[in-house]
């Protein structure tokens, strides 16, 4: 995603986190942890994973900071973990899978996540389907089964967040059409995030598997 566009959904993401770490001082921290699948550590401070990677949200001051080495993350992640926390409302997962279109508002800015999603990791990958199972499967990403159907040439879920997953379907191209590569969401999503910080995620998802492709 270009910096235009991430500056365009970090300040579509503010007031929401304003918000959020608001509220979050009004709830009760075990009743966030039982609608976002957070947990509590000794020192009654929530902890999530986010991405394959642990956090830490302070009880007091609603700082995040990673567990493996104490620091703080980039001000988006920071945003996203704690919208996160705040927007989560302990609905039951729904494996039904549906394009950014059918999100909340979706259906605008559909064209442009699609090109900062799937097209980039076509182009990324340069269409390479192998590449992208390797990176998938090397995320720990579970294949994309619907009922008993492989879905795409390399169909894989990720969990992205303790009640988020997102899944990423790639086509291979042939003569008459080119590779194609598609960033899914649950049914669900909307209960754990608002829009904006849904195409983000996805965003921050492609760059991870790309990252790994290229390792």
């Amino acid at each position: 995603m270009d910096n235009f566009k991430w500056q365009q959904s970090i300040d579509k993401l503010a007031p929401v986190v304003k918000e959020a770490q608001a509220k979050l001082r009004a709830i009760d921290r075990a009743e966030v942890a039982d609608r976002s699948g957070a947990t509590i550590d000794q020192q009654s401070n929530l902890r999530v994973e986010f991405l394959r990677r642990e956090y830490v949200i302070d009880r007091d001051e609603l700082t995040v900071k990673r567990v493996d080495d104490g620091a703080a993350p980039p001000s988006l992640m920071q945003s996203l973990i704690l919208t996160y926390l705040h927007t989560s409302d302990g609905a039951p997962p729904i494996d039904r899978w549906m394009g950014f279109r059918e999100l909340p508002n979706g259906l605008f800015y559909a064209q442009a996540f699609q090109s900062y999603t799937g097209a980039e990791l076509v182009r990324d990958l340069n269409g390479d389907v192998a590449a992208f199972r390797q990176a998938s499967e090397k995320l720990q990403a579970a294949a994309l089964v619907i009922g008993s159907l492989a879905i795409g040439d390399a169909g894989y879920v990720f969990q992205v967040l303790p009640r988020l997953k997102l899944a990423v379907v790639m086509w291979a191209g042939d003569d008459e059409f080119p590779s194609q590569a598609q960033a899914l969401f649950q049914e669900s999503a909307p209960h754990y995030l608002v829009t904006e910080g849904l195409a983000i995620v996805g965003s921050l998802l492609i760059g991870q598997i790309v990252k790994a492709a290229q390792a």
